[in-house]
């Protein structure tokens, strides 16, 4: 279906403002943003875009998700799916290609059908003429590099049950949202959570378990439940 000028509906406006990023900034540069973007709708478990794509590829932009979700991942040499966030309604991605003009660094794949808001790299770098908007996007990708500095340090220096904790905390705040309201139930199957901590099912599974026997969480069919804010606090914080 060819792309069309967005005529968002509530709920795709409601995903948005759930965004504390998006929210961050003036109504105008969000309006203006909004405005410069083209309405797509992409099935489920298609390519967002594929890591290598160049900037100019069929469909590429700077992506506002409004509804569905999408997993960021790539493929280890060994042939290892790595995934590195899921990410929901109201989040934007797809920056990193458009500011340096190299490749994608990743995957991006469709988790359930999604509502896409593409920004073609034209009307981005027009937005990033905007000192509001080019300062906003410092913000975020502060933010992104706060977040894999995160991620190295639990890769090198916390124990497992340390990093299992961390990231069901930040999962609890959207992932990449990290959205100042914490769930305490997650959808989401052991399979993709082993993946996002690059240890085996079998592995993680001992870890929840062990959670789940002190009373930390309740682990269901593609769901945990976080039994236990403080003691996953307390243990995300000792390593």
């Amino acid at each position: 279906m060819p792309p069309s000028k967005p005529r968002l509906s509530a709920p795709h406006r409601a995903a948005m403002e759930r965004n504390p990023w998006f929210t961050s900034m003036p109504r105008a540069q969000r309006e203006a943003l909004l405005g410069a973007g083209e309405l797509i709708h992409v099935w489920r478990g298609a390519m967002v875009f594929r890591q290598g794509d160049p900037i100019h590829a069929a469909g590429g932009g700077f992506y506002g998700l409004l509804a569905g979700t999408i997993k960021v991942s790539s493929l280890r040499q060994d042939g290892r799916e790595a995934i590195l966030a899921v990410l929901e309604p109201g989040n934007w991605f797809g920056e990193i290609t458009l500011i340096d003009g190299s490749p994608r660094t990743h995957d991006a794949t469709a988790l359930e059908a999604l509502d896409l808001l593409v920004v073609p790299p034209e009307a981005f770098a027009q937005q990033m003429r905007d000192v509001v908007f080019a300062n906003a996007m410092a913000a975020m990708l502060a933010a992104r590099v706060r977040m894999l500095y995160g991620l190295t340090e639990d890769a090198t220096l916390r124990s497992l049950r340390a990093r299992v904790a961390h990231r069901l905390l930040v999962l609890a705040r959207g992932d990449a949202t990290q959205s100042a309201q914490l769930r305490r139930t997650l959808m989401l199957p052991q399979e993709a959570l082993a993946m996002m901590l690059g240890v085996t099912r079998q592995t993680l599974s001992k870890e929840l378990n062990a959670l789940a026997g002190e009373g930390v969480l309740a682990l269901g069919y593609g769901r945990i439940e976080l039994r236990s804010i403080d003691a996953l606090q307390a243990l995300a914080s000792t390593g």
